[in-house]
């Protein structure tokens, strides 16, 4: 029975050592930790001043059918040229892993002399300042090494702002002045794709309005980009943002295209 005993024991010994030696050569295998969300993982922002040369195309069109439309186009040239104020164009993002908020504003003031052939009064002043303001709010449903997609809603708000000035002549001096503001409803959507050797490109479009400020509010940019650094991307290609709004006597349309260069900078 002793012997037996001591037999065992040496067995369930070796048993032991053996396990150990092998557990040492090769470890048991540990399950990987599941990949962290990307939600929470810290704001990206990504700032981007523009500079877009548009040309505008308006139309006037009155209620009243025996007033007979008017319609304009104004070259990028002639804007600029115009430009009263340094004007500001930029857009920013925000992201936190799929989800992001898109910010966009356009300020431009312009000025220009009218005639009025010194009879009444010494010449005048005309003025204009246009206010473009978007937010988006953006999520991320589809996602690849080299392509995305963003959906998106959100708001556009207007602010048109003109003044005429009229210099003392036979008459005095005065200022006439008025404006309109209005803010349509947004959906957008953006896509993104790799073309490889640091360029890509990106579509981005948006339609609104729907009769709750605008008639139709609409914007479509194509951009091919290229990246310099990790921090720096530059862009250039097209845009188009276009209204067309019911005043109380007249409907006003305007289409403002052409093309646009702008740089990205990228923030942790």
């Amino acid at each position: 029975m002793t012997s037996r005993l001591i037999f065992s024991a040496a067995l369930v010994a070796a048993m032991v050592q053996s396990a150990t030696a092998q557990q040492a050569v090769n470890p048991p295998a540990v399950a990987p930790a599941p990949p962290a969300t990307a939600l929470g993982q810290g704001i990206e922002v990504l700032a981007t001043p523009y500079v877009w040369l548009p040309w505008v195309s308006s139309t006037v069109r009155p209620y009243n059918t025996a007033i007979s439309s008017a319609s304009t186009t104004t070259d990028p040239g002639t804007i600029y040229d115009h430009v009263t104020w340094v004007p500001f164009t930029g857009s920013a993002e925000f992201r936190d892993g799929p989800y992001g908020v898109l910010l966009d504003y356009l300020h431009v003031p312009l000025k220009t002399g009218v005639s009025t052939r010194n009879i009444l009064f010494s010449g005048a002043t005309a003025g204009l300042t246009e206010d473009v303001g978007t937010a988006m709010f953006l999520y991320r449903p589809f996602v690849q090494p080299d392509q995305y997609v963003d959906v998106g809603l959100g708001v556009r708000a207007w602010g048109i702002a003109g003044n005429i000035a009229l210099n003392r002549g036979l008459l005095p001096a005065f200022t006439v002045s008025t404006g309109l503001a209005w803010a349509d409803p947004l959906i957008g959507a953006r896509y993104h794709r790799e073309l490889g050797n640091g360029f890509s490109a990106t579509a981005y479009g948006d339609v609104g309005g729907f009769g709750a400020g605008a008639h139709i509010d609409w914007q479509v940019v194509a951009t091919i980009d290229y990246t310099v650094n990790s921090w720096i991307e530059l862009h250039g290609g097209f845009r188009s943002l276009n209204f067309n709004y019911g005043g109380a006597r007249a409907d006003f349309s305007a289409n403002m295209y052409g093309p646009i260069l702008s740089a990205t900078f990228r923030f942790y």
